[in-house]
């Protein structure tokens, strides 16, 4: 079974800086599996133009991601998932889930979605 082709989209209405849009969809297919260890990202120029922004916005989306260690750059080859994610001690990924939980709450809060609307979403995301 071939894995479906991992695409970006952006929402222009959320007040979400466009880099950061592009950071959180590659940490979420990541944490999905939808990309995995040692796959290939489209070009910085690709995604530009397929996303009709700025070529330096997705620059900055991919710097960020590889000064944490998430994407590796070869030149002349391309950008690839990290063959090796940094593992994070018990304690602090907890404690990043946590603040991402309350993040994402708040988040869907302004929009007027309740807890149980996002226990559903999450529900229909499992694989």
């Amino acid at each position: 079974m071939s894995k479906a082709a991992f695409q970006l989209r952006l929402d222009l209405k959320s007040g979400i800086p466009v880099y950061r849009q592009v950071i959180d969809q590659i940490l979420g297919a990541i944490a999905t599996g939808s990309l995995e260890p040692g796959d290939r990202l489209p070009t910085v120029r690709q995604v530009a133009v397929d996303l009709a922004i700025n070529p330096n916005t997705v620059v900055r989306a991919y710097k960020e991601l590889e000064i944490r260690g998430v994407l590796v750059t070869q030149q002349g080859t391309g950008t690839f998932i990290a063959p090796e994610q940094v593992k994070l001690d018990e304690v602090e990924r907890r404690r990043r889930l946590s603040a991402l939980t309350a993040e994402i709450i708040a988040r869907a809060g302004a929009e007027g979605f309740t807890l149980n609307d996002l226990l559903v979403s999450l529900q229909e995301l499992k694989p």
